[in-house]
C-alpha cells in the first residue's frame, strides 16, 4: 500500500479490526519512511450487477434507488431509519445471493414488496400502488383485501 503522504511503498499494518458495518476491515498503517499513519478499508468486491428495466434498458444496480422507494413508502409511518437500513440490507443480500449478473427490476420490486409486507402494511400498499401502477380504486381495494385475508 502506498503512503498518501510520501508515496513510499514501504508501509505496514499496525492494527486491523472490523469496520462499523461489519462488512469491511479497517486497517491502521504506518509508513516506515516518513513515520506517518493512515487508515485504509478493505471490502469484499461484489459482482457488478445489471438491472433489466421494464423497457428492456439495462443499468447498473443502485442501492440508493431501492432505499429511496422504501423511504417514500414509509413516509410519516412508524418506521425508523435503522429498520429501513436493515430492510435494504436484507433485500440486497437476497439479490446478491442469487449470484446472477443480471436481474429484472420486476423481481427486485417483488422482493421489496415481500419485505415491506412483513414490516409495515401501509408502506407495502403505498409501494405496491406505485410499483404495480394501480389504475383505479378497485385494483387498490383488491390489494387491500389480500392483506386483510392473510
Amino acid at each position: 500500500m502506498k503512503c498518501p503522504y510520501c508515496s513510499s511503498d514501504n508501509t505496514r499494518v499496525i492494527d486491523s479490526r472490523p469496520a462499523d458495518d461489519n462488512c469491511s476491515i479497517r486497517r491502521r498503517r504506518l509508513c516506515d519512511d516518513c513515520g506517518k499513519r493512515f487508515t485504509t478499508y478493505e471490502k469484499v468486491e461484489t459482482i457488478p450487477l445489471v438491472v433489466i428495466k421494464k423497457d428492456n434498458n439495462r443499468e447498473q444496480y443502485d442501492r440508493s434507488k431501492i432505499e429511496a422507494g422504501i423511504l417514500r413508502a414509509c413516509h410519516k409511518r412508524p418506521v425508523s431509519m435503522d429498520q429501513i437500513e436493515r430492510l435494504v440490507d436484507e433485500i440486497e443480500t437476497e439479490i446478491f445471493n442469487r449470484e446472477e449478473k443480471e436481474i429484472s427490476s420486476s423481481l427486485i420490486g417483488e422482493i421489496v414488496m415481500d419485505k415491506l409486507k412483513e414490516l409495515e402494511a401501509v408502506a407495502y400498499v403505498r409501494f405496491a400502488s406505485v410499483y404495480r401502477e394501480f389504475k383505479d380504486i378497485n385494483t387498490f381495494m383488491n390489494e387491500l383485501k389480500k392483506i386483510l385475508d392473510t
